[in-house]
């Protein structure tokens, strides 16, 4: 195996989660401000899981988003 390309492929992945990720949450929230149901100073529980089906992985992250 080789580490350097393992290590690679992985922040490559999480990289396109997390800015594919932000712009839904912003895009949601932008509606749901334009729509009446956020005030814009609210938070919301988030959760995400990472699946790794092949691996037997799957797990959940929990957090929050807060507009304020």
């Amino acid at each position: 195996m080789n580490e350097e390309s393992f290590n690679l492929s992985i922040r490559k992945f999480l990289k396109m989660v997390g800015v594919n990720a932000q712009r839904e949450i912003e895009q949601a929230v932008a509606r749901a401000r334009e729509t009446g149901r956020a005030r814009g100073d609210e938070s919301f529980a988030a959760s995400a899981t990472l699946e790794i089906p092949a691996l037997g992985l799957s797990v959940r992250f929990d957090g929050k988003i807060e507009l304020e």
